[in-house]
């Protein structure tokens, strides 16, 4: 049977795009029963195209779902029957849009005392507060885009990591609470944000900024803290090859014959070799390009030295790690039609949680 360790906790969603559902999918893939509350006619994230297309499934696995129309009498009444049954709400609306309805924590958390609310946001309480935000917003804000992209061309990640990002943060403030909750019998109000949690992925940055006195260049300009840790391109396809350590040098020199860079004992030490780049790295991308990328991975597999060959995410569907060891998980599309996603990134006592997934389907 797959862990489900928060079984016999209820969840009440009233979410849409990712931040919130990705809240609730982490919660729901971990055993919670997780149910949405969506507008009549259903949450447009369904419908999508493009670079959506993905986000209702991906983030709505493991849930039932409501139709309600909150600006109703009666549909207001329902949701708030549900959350007075249930142990947690996540919302990620704009601000005060539940407020105006009477879904608001101080409302509910009366006839509800154990209630923990999650409001996940564009910022947390300040002067941007009120402010629209997006994954997109966040990132160009936060300087993460300036990190990612050369210098001069500020370029988003490729994935909505700060959406997702975000909505971890939350659920580690609703387990902090639930924790809480044991000894109290109260629940509380958690907010987290994109702003914030953009900020505090690039902490690295500005502490480097803090400790060395100069500003971190973007990631492509970066002078790497070490030699050789970069894509190189083989005969076929690139690779990246990572020598972290200066045992892993001499393996790396003995692996591939680099018998007249091992003999110099100048560049024995990481950080003159990183002085050293300039001349290091034309011979490695020279010798590198001879080989195809297969030869070199059969090179390096069991050396303990870090590799990768640059996948796509397309690609992932046949992984043979991803398929042995339950990382993908069976997904029903609304068509009908059967597919397999990323289950939750953890295992428990062995075990992978959640299992063969429905979407949270519209009622009958």
């Amino acid at each position: 049977m797959s862990a489900t360790p928060l079984a016999g906790l209820k969840v009440v969603e009233f979410t849409h795009m990712v931040m919130g559902p990705a809240a609730g999918a982490i919660l729901a893939g971990l055993g919670a029963e997780v149910t949405r509350v969506e507008p009549e006619g259903g949450d447009h994230t369904r419908n999508l195209i493009g670079s959506g297309a993905g986000y209702f499934p991906m983030y709505n696995r493991h849930k039932g779902s409501v139709f309600l129309d909150l600006k109703n009498a009666e549909g207001l009444a329902e949701a708030k029957r549900l959350v007075g049954e249930a142990d947690i709400l996540i919302e990620n609306f704009r601000p005060g849009a539940l407020d105006r309805l009477g879904l608001d924590y101080e409302t509910l958390s009366a006839e509800n005392p154990g209630l923990i609310y999650c409001t996940l946001k564009g910022f947390l309480p300040g002067p941007y507060e009120n402010r629209t935000a997006l994954d997109e917003v966040a990132q160009m804000m936060g300087g993460l885009a300036y990190m990612t992209g050369p210098p001069g061309r500020p370029l988003r990640a490729g994935a909505s990591v700060i959406d997702a990002t975000g909505g971890m943060f939350g659920v580690i403030g609703i387990l902090a609470a639930l924790e809480e909750r044991h000894r109290t019998g109260r629940g509380q109000k958690i907010q987290s944000a994109l702003f914030e949690t953009t900020v505090w992925l690039v902490g690295q940055h500005m502490a480097q900024k803090a400790v060395t006195g100069k500003a971190a260049d973007p990631m492509p300009a970066r002078i790497s803290a070490w030699a050789i840790y970069d894509v190189f391109q083989t005969k076929d396809e690139p690779i990246f090859i990572g020598v972290v350590t200066d045992a892993l040098w001499e393996k790396f020199c003995a692996l591939f014959g680099l018998d007249t860079l091992w003999a110099d004992e100048s560049l024995r030490r990481n950080n003159e070799r990183v002085k050293a780049r300039d001349r290091i790295l034309p011979v490695i991308r020279e010798l590198l390009s001879g080989f195809t990328r297969d030869e070199i991975v059969a090179r390096l597999e069991g050396s303990g030295l870090p590799f990768a060959p640059i996948g796509r995410p397309e690609e992932l569907f046949d992984d043979p790690h991803l398929l042995a060891s339950g990382a993908l998980q069976p997904v029903r599309l609304p068509d009908g039609r059967e597919t397999m996603l990323p289950a939750l990134p953890i295992a428990m006592d062995g075990e992978r949680p959640g299992g063969p997934a429905e979407l949270a389907q519209p009622p009958a």
